[in-house]
C-alpha cells in the first residue's frame, strides 16, 4: 500500500488516493483532496477560503505548521453586513454575508507553498482531477444536500451565487448534481500558474474589484501582500506521547493543548475526567477565543514513508459573492459575529482571525508520526480531537472505532451527549442535553495512521481511500 486519505467526502479522499497511487506522497494527495474538495464540498471550501496545513514525518527534518488562514482587509467605507437567517431545526442562527463580511483568502498561497516544500508531484497534475470534478459535477450527498438546503438564504443572495448554487430558482438538493465549467477552469489556472493569479494577478483584481463594488474594503493590495506564515507547532506531552497542533494565534490548539494537560495529570479518562479537562479549556478562554464556526472540511494523509499531513480548510458559510467568470465564492469571515468579540471590523488589516481549525499530529513514544488528525465543527473541533486522542491512547482503538465512539461537548453549563455515553451524576449548575442519535454537532473528525489504517467521520459524511 503506498499510504492512506481521509476526508470529508469519499470523491475528496479518493482524488487524494488517485495521486497516491500515481505516485505522489502525502503532501501531494492531501493538496489533491484539497482541491477536490471545492466541489464535492463546494458550501465549506473553495479558492476564496483560508486554512492551516500540518506536515511532519517521513524525512522531514521539523514538523511545520502553515498558516493561511482568513486575513482581515483593509479599512474604509463599508456597506452593511447582510443578516441571513438560517434554521437548524431546533434553533436558528444569523449569519452576516455580503461584500463587507469578505476577507483576505490565503487558500491558494498556502497549497502552493506546501507543494514547493514537501510535494513530489506537479501542481497541474494535482490539479487535474478537481478540474474534471468541476467539469463532470459531484451528485450532492445528503450531508451536502443539507447544507446547500439551511443556507440557501445565502445562495440567492446574488444573481451570481443562485447561478452556480442554486439553478432554477432554488438551491441544489441531495442527489442533483454540482457543477462549474467556470470553477474547472480556476482549478486548472491554480495549476498551471499557482497563486500568482489569486493574489497578484488577473483574479486578485476581479476578486478585489467585484467586493469593493458592492461595498467592501478587499483590495488589490490586501492580497498582494498577504503571505503564508510557518510555524513551529505547539507540542503538548500527553501520556508517553506528544501532540503537535496548531499554535498561536489560533485558538483551537491552545485549547486543545490545555485539555490535553488537564487530564493527563488524572489518572483515568473517563467522561467525568474529560467533562473536568473540558471545563479547564472552556475557563481559560477568553473572547478572541469564542467561536461557533462550523463550516469547515478536514484531510489527513499518510503515505508509506511516514510522511504525514494534515490540513483545515473553511470558507465560513461563504459571502453570497461569486467573482463572474471565476467560480471563486469569496469567505464571510469577517461577518463572523463569534469571531469579532468586540464587534464588527475591530482587526487591523491584515491580522489573521481567531480560529478554532486545529490540524494536528501525534506522535509515538520513539518521536515518529503515528497519526494524522483533524475535525471540523467549531468549538466542538478541540473536543472532538480531545477525544479522538484519548479513544486511541488510553483506550487502545483502532482509527475506525475511535472516530465512531460517541461523543460529548461540554458548552457553557450544558453537557451534551450522543446516545452511549453514560454521565455521572453532575452538579450543578452542569446539565445535561442527550442527543437522541449521532449528530454531525460533534464535529467531523478525519484521521489517518502509520499503519495505514484511516477513518473519515460518518457524522458529516466523511471517508476514506487507500492506494
Amino acid at each position: 500500500m503506498e499510504g492512506i486519505v481521509a476526508a470529508g467526502h469519499p470523491v475528496s479522499a479518493e482524488a487524494g488516493a488517485v495521486v497516491l497511487r500515481a505516485g505522489g506522497n502525502a503532501v501531494d494527495a492531501a493538496v489533491a483532496a484539497c482541491l477536490a474538495s471545492w466541489v464535492a464540498e463546494p458550501l465549506l471550501t473553495g479558492p476564496g477560503a483560508g486554512g492551516y496545513l500540518m506536515v511532519g514525518g517521513g524525512g522531514v527534518e521539523e514538523p511545520v505548521l502553515l498558516d493561511f488562514f482568513v486575513a482581515a482587509p483593509s479599512d474604509g467605507e463599508r456597506a452593511e453586513l447582510v443578516p441571513v437567517d438560517v434554521s437548524f431545526g431546533d434553533a436558528e442562527q444569523v449569519f452576516h454575508v455580503g461584500a463587507s463580511s469578505c476577507g483576505v483568502p490565503g487558500v491558494t498561497a498556502g497549497l502552493e507553498e506546501a507543494v514547493t516544500r514537501w510535494g513530489s508531484l506537479p501542481l497541474a497534475d494535482l490539479a487535474a482531477g478537481a478540474a474534471a470534478l468541476a467539469r463532470d459535477g459531484v451528485a450532492l450527498t445528503e450531508i451536502q444536500g443539507y447544507l446547500f438546503e439551511i443556507l440557501e438564504g445565502i445562495l440567492v443572495s446574488t444573481p451570481e451565487a443562485a447561478a452556480v448554487f442554486a439553478p432554477g430558482g432554488r438551491a441544489l438538493r441531495t442527489g442533483e448534481t454540482f457543477r462549474s465549467d467556470e470553477l474547472a477552469v480556476t482549478i486548472e489556472r491554480f495549476g498551471r500558474d499557482g497563486s500568482a493569479p489569486f493574489m497578484t494577478g488577473d483574479l486578485a483584481a476581479a476578486t478585489s474589484e467585484w467586493v469593493l463594488r458592492h461595498g467592501g474594503t478587499l483590495t488589490a493590495s490586501d492580497l498582494s501582500s498577504y503571505s503564508v506564515a510557518s510555524r513551529a507547532p505547539l507540542a503538548v506531552p500527553y501520556r508517553d506521547r506528544t501532540v503537535l497542533t496548531n499554535p498561536p494565534p489560533s485558538a483551537g490548539g491552545t485549547l486543545l493543548g490545555l485539555a490535553l494537560s488537564h487530564l493527563d495529570a488524572l489518572p483515568r479518562s473517563g467522561p467525568a475526567e474529560l467533562i473536568a479537562a473540558m471545563a479547564a479549556a472552556q475557563d481559560a478562554r477568553t473572547p478572541e477565543f469564542t467561536s461557533r464556526l462550523g463550516s469547515t472540511t478536514h484531510i489527513s494523509a499518510i503515505d508509506a514513508t511516514g510522511l504525514a499531513c494534515a490540513v483545515t480548510c473553511t470558507n465560513g458559510e461563504g459571502s453570497g459573492l461569486v467573482v463572474p467568470g471565476t467560480g471563486i465564492h469569496i469567505n464571510n469571515v469577517m461577518g463572523e459575529e463569534d469571531l469579532n468579540p468586540l464587534g464588527w471590523f475591530h482587526a487591523p488589516p491584515g491580522t489573521r482571525m481567531p480560529s478554532m481549525m486545529a490540524p494536528t499530529l501525534l506522535l509515538d513514544r520513539a518521536g515518529a508520526v503515528q497519526l494524522a488528525l483533524g475535525s471540523a465543527g467549531s468549538n466542538r473541533i478541540r473536543s472532538a480531537l480531545l477525544q479522538l486522542l484519548v479513544n486511541i491512547i488510553d483506550n487502545s482503538m483502532s482509527v475506525h472505532d475511535a472516530v465512531e465512539a460517541p461523543r460529548l461537548h461540554l458548552e457553557g453549563t450544558t453537557v451534551y451527549t450522543e446516545p452511549g455515553i453514560t454521565l455521572p451524576p453532575l452538579d450543578p449548575p452542569l446539565t445535561h442535553t442527550p442527543f437522541r442519535s449521532r449528530n454531525l454537532f460533534f464535529g467531523g473528525a478525519q484521521a489517518a495512521a502509520a499503519n495505514l489504517t484511516a477513518a473519515g467521520d460518518p457524522r458529516r459524511g466523511g471517508a476514506s481511500a487507500a492506494a
